[in-house]
C-alpha cells in the first residue's frame, strides 16, 4: 500500500512539472513572437518617419481624423432627435376631407384632402415653378437639402445690415418645418430642421420636395398649398394662372398673412414686384418678358370679408382623427361635422386678443396670448392660439404648456375640500410654511394672520394650498412634514388630472401654487366642472357627423358616455361661493361682468412670465393667457390686467341675448338684470351668426344689421357706463405671490 501511494505522489509530481515546464515555454514563445512582430512593426514605422513639413503635415491629419471621429459622434448625437421627429406618415397624402360647420349649420373650412393636392407638378405653370424657385431656393436642384452657398450670403447680407434680411433656408428646409415641426426660433428647431432636410433628399426626388412644398406650404386665408390658393385669392385653377399671378403667389411664401393680397393689396402688389425681379436676377427670365406683368399687376377676388377660425379647425380636425383611431365614425372619411363653434364669439375673441395686444402689449412687453371658451359641458364655442395665425400656425391654446400660478390653486382648494378638511368657513392662518428649505411668499412678502378659507382664494395667499397639501398629507397618517405634503400633491394631481388637466403635472413642491405646466383648454376643461356642479367636461369639437351621403355617422350626446362625476355636488358649490367672490373682492375685478354673476381666478407666475385669467357663468366658460413664446418676463403684468380685461371683453359679449343660468352654490343673477341681458342682444351679434336664424339670413342683412348694432353700441354704452368703455390698467391688482409663482 505504501509502495502504490508512494508511485501516485511520483506520478502527479512528474504531471504537474510537465505542466509547468509546458505553460512556462508556451509564455516564453509568445513573448518571443510578439518581440519579433514588435521589432517588425517598429521596423515598419521608421520607414514612415517624416520630418520637416511632410511631418507637420501628418500631424494635422491624425489631428482632424480625431476631430472628424468626434464631430461624427457629435453630428449623430444632434440627428437622433431629428430622426424621432420624422416621420413616413407625413409624406403620405392626408386621407380625410373634412368640411366644419358651425353651430349653426353655416359652412366654416376644410381641413384634410382636397383635390388640388391632386394637381400633377407638370400640370402647373412653368412661370410659377420659376418665380418660386426665384424667391425661395434658386439653387434647389444644386444641393443636398441644405444650401452651404446661399447660407454663407445670407449670413454675410444679415452681417452687413446688422439684422436679418435674407434668410439661408432651403426650400428643402423649409419643408421639413412644414411637415414636422413648429415656428418656434430656436437652435433646436434649425439642427432638427437641417437633418431633416437632408432625410427628405434621400427619400425623395426633387420634384417629388418641390410638390410637397408647393401642397403643404401655408398660403395666408386658411388655404394650404398654391392651387386652393389660387382658387381662394384669383377664382381659378393653378393651371391658368398668369405670370403677374405666378409672381403674386409666390410672394406668399415668405410671409403669407403681410402679403396676403385680401389683406394688404397694396404690399402684394410690391411684393410680387420683388419676385418678378427676383426671377430675372437668376436668369430664369428676360426683363422684357416680366415688363407686362409689372405693368398689369395682379388683381386678386375682394376677400376681405371673409374670415376662417383656423386654429379652432386645426384642433377639431384632431380631434375627428382622435374619434376615427377610436373607431367611432368607421371607415368613413369623406366627412361634414357640425361643431359647437360660435363665429360672434371667436370674432370677438380674435379682436379682443389682437387690440388689447396691440394697444397695451408694447407696455407690458407681451407679445402673445390665447384663449378658450367652452359651454359647461365641454362644447367648445372658440379657440384662440396666437395672435396671427398666418405668422404662426402654433396653437398656444391646445399644445402650449405654460405655468398657470395662482390659477391652479382652486384644484388644490377642491381636493381639500373633497377630503372633508375644510369648508369655506373655516378659519386658516396665513403664516410661514417651509418644505425642506423651500418657503413660499406672498407678493408683499408678509403674512396676513387668521382669515376664513373664502378670503383666502379672493386674495390668492400663497401659504395656504401649501398647508393644505400637508394636511392632505397628515390625514393620511403620515407626521413628517416633507413625506406628508408630497402625499398631498399626489392626491392634488390626482383631482387635477380627474377634473381634465391632461398634460404631465410634474410633482415638485411649488406645485400647489402652479408651479405644473398646462394648457388654455385644459384649464377651461377643469374649471367647467365647477360651472356644472362637478362632472367632468372633456373639451368636444362634433356635435354630429355625417358621410358624403349625407348618413349621421356620429352623435356626441348618443355615441359619448354619460360625463362621470368627480367631485361631489357639495364641494361644486362651495368652490362656486369662493370663487365667486374673486371677480366681486379679490384679484379678478376687472374681469366682473355687468348682470352677469360669474366666478373665477387670476393666475400670474414667478418673473410674471405667465398671466391668466380662468372664469365662468352658468353657462360658459373662458380661459385666457398673456406671455411670450420665448418664456422671456413681461413688464409686471398679472393675471389681473390684460387676461382679465380680455376675458370681460369676450364674454360680456357672449352672454348677450342667453337665458342667464344660475352658477351652482351661487345666488342666482336679479331676475331684472338678467332680462336687461337678454333684451341687449345687439343685431350685431344676429349678424355674426349667434343669434337665432343665423345662417338663414342674407349678408346684405346681416352687414346692414351689424353696422346699426355697432353704432347704437357706440353711442349708448358710455353713456349708460358714465365713463369710457376701455378700462385703465394702471391699478393693476398685487394680489399674489413674487419670489414664489401667482
Amino acid at each position: 500500500m505504501e509502495f502504490r501511494k508512494a508511485g501516485w505522489t511520483t506520478r502527479l509530481k512528474r504531471f504537474a512539472l510537465a505542466v509547468d515546464s509546458w505553460v512556462d515555454a508556451g509564455l516564453w514563445g509568445a513573448a518571443r513572437r510578439a518581440g519579433e512582430v514588435y521589432e517588425r512593426i517598429r521596423s515598419f514605422m521608421d520607414r514612415l518617419t517624416v520630418t520637416g513639413g511632410q511631418r507637420l503635415a501628418a500631424e494635422f491629419a491624425s489631428e482632424g481624423l480625431n476631430v472628424g471621429i468626434a464631430g461624427a459622434f457629435l453630428m449623430l448625437a444632434l440627428a437622433i432627435p431629428s430622426f424621432h421627429e420624422g416621420r413616413e406618415e407625413a409624406l403620405k397624402h392626408q386621407v380625410f376631407a373634412v368640411t366644419f360647420l358651425d353651430r349653426y349649420g353655416a359652412e366654416i373650412g376644410h381641413r384634410g384632402a382636397r383635390h388640388d393636392d391632386s394637381l400633377k407638378l407638370e400640370e402647373m405653370p412653368d412661370h410659377l415653378l420659376k418665380a418660386v424657385l426665384a424667391t425661395e431656393d434658386r439653387r434647389f436642384y444644386d444641393h443636398f437639402g441644405i444650401d452651404l452657398i446661399g447660407t454663407l450670403r445670407a449670413v454675410t447680407v444679415n452681417a452687413r445690415a446688422s439684422g436679418v434680411v435674407q434668410g439661408g433656408s432651403s426650400l428643402t428646409q423649409q419643408l421639413a418645418k412644414n411637415l414636422f415641426l413648429t415656428n418656434e426660433r430656436s437652435l433646436d428647431r434649425k439642427i432638427k430642421e437641417a437633418f431633416l432636410a437632408i432625410w427628405l433628399e434621400q427619400r425623395l426626388t426633387k420634384n417629388e420636395i418641390l410638390k410637397l412644398y408647393l401642397d403643404r406650404a401655408y398660403m395666408g386665408g386658411g388655404t394650404f398649398g398654391v392651387a386652393a390658393a389660387a382658387e381662394y385669392y384669383f377664382g381659378k385653377s393653378v393651371r391658368d394662372v398668369t405670370l403677374a399671378e405666378a409672381a403674386m403667389l409666390a410672394g406668399l411664401f415668405k410671409a403669407p398673412t403681410k402679403f396676403a393680397p385680401h389683406v394688404n393689396l397694396p404690399a402684394a402688389r410690391a411684393r410680387a414686384n420683388d419676385v418678378l425681379n427676383a426671377m430675372v436676377d437668376a436668369g430664369f427670365m428676360t426683363a422684357g418678358q416680366v415688363d407686362s406683368a409689372k405693368r398689369n399687376p395682379a388683381t386678386p377676388i375682394d376677400r376681405r370679408r371673409d374670415s376662417s377660425p383656423d386654429y379652432y379647425l386645426d384642433w377639431a380636425f384632431d380631434e375627428i382623427r382622435r374619434l376615427a383611431d377610436d373607431g367611432k365614425i368607421g371607415p368613413e372619411r369623406v366627412l361634414t361635422v357640425k361643431t359647437p363653434h360660435d363665429p360672434a364669439i371667436q370674432g370677438r375673441a380674435d379682436e379682443a386678443v389682437e387690440t388689447i395686444l396691440r394697444q397695451y402689449g408694447p407696455g407690458y412687453r407681451a407679445k402673445q396670448a390665447a384663449t378658450a371658451v367652452i359651454e359647461t359641458d365641454g362644447a367648445v364655442r372658440a379657440l384662440v392660439g396666437g395672435r396671427d395665425y398666418g405668422a404662426s400656425q402654433f396653437n398656444r391654446a391646445t399644445a402650449s404648456l405654460r405655468q398657470p400660478g395662482s390659477s391652479f390653486k382652486p384644484f388644490v382648494y377642491a381636493a381639500a375640500l373633497q377630503a372633508g378638511l375644510y369648508k369655506p368657513n373655516t378659519v386658516v392662518t396665513d403664516r410661514p410654511v417651509c418644505i425642506g428649505n423651500w418657503c413660499p411668499n406672498n407678493y408683499g412678502r408678509s403674512f396676513a394672520g387668521s382669515m376664513p378659507l373664502t378670503v383666502a382664494l379672493a386674495k390668492s395667499i400663497n401659504t395656504i394650498p401649501v398647508q393644505m397639501s400637508i394636511a392632505l398629507g397628515q390625514a393620511t397618517g403620515e407626521t413628517h412634514v416633507a413625506r406628508a405634503a408630497r402625499i398631498g400633491r399626489l392626491k392634488i394631481i390626482e383631482t387635477s388630472r380627474a377634473m381634465g388637466l391632461n398634460s404631465p403635472l410634474t410633482d415638485t413642491v411649488s406645485l400647489p401654487i402652479g408651479a405644473a405646466e398646462v394648457t388654455v383648454l385644459d384649464m377651461a376643461a377643469g374649471y367647467a366642472v365647477f360651472a356644472n356642479g362637478g362632472q367632468r367636461a372633456r373639451p368636444y369639437a362634433a356635435i354630429e357627423i355625417r358621410n358624403s351621403h349625407g348618413e349621421v355617422i356620429y352623435r356626441h350626446d348618443r355615441d359619448e358616455p354619460e360625463a362621470a362625476r368627480v367631485l361631489s355636488t357639495q364641494v361644486a358649490q362651495d368652490m362656486n361661493f369662493m370663487l365667486s367672490k374673486v371677480p366681486t373682492e379679490g384679484t379678478g375685478r376687472r374681469a366682473a361682468l355687468e348682470g352677469v354673476v360669474t366666478a373665477g381666478k387670476t393666475g400670474t407666475t414667478n418673473g410674471y412670465k405667465d398671466a391668466w385669467y380662468v372664469g365662468y357663468s352658468g353657462n360658459l366658460v373662458g380661459a385666457v393667457w398673456y406671455g411670450n413664446d420665448d418664456s422671456s418676463e413681461t413688464a409686471n403684468m398679472t393675471g389681473g390686467s390684460l387676461p382679465a380685461m380680455t376675458w370681460k371683453e369676450i364674454m360680456q359679449f357672449a352672454h348677450r341675448g342667453l337665458e342667464l343660468k344660475p352658477i351652482p352654490g351661487v345666488a342666482p343673477p336679479d331676475p331684472k338684470a338678467a332680462t336687461v341681458a337678454k333684451a341687449q342682444a345687439p343685431a350685431a351679434a344676429i349678424a355674426a351668426g349667434s343669434g337665432p336664424g343665423a345662417g338663414h339670413m342674407p349678408r346684405q342683412s346681416f352687414e346692414v344689421l351689424s353696422a346699426v348694432g355697432a353704432m347704437f353700441k357706440t353711442i349708448e354704452a358710455p353713456r349708460r357706463a358714465g365713463r369710457p368703455l376701455q378700462v385703465g390698467i394702471r391699478d393693476v391688482s398685487a394680489a399674489g405671490a413674487n419670489s414664489a409663482i401667482r
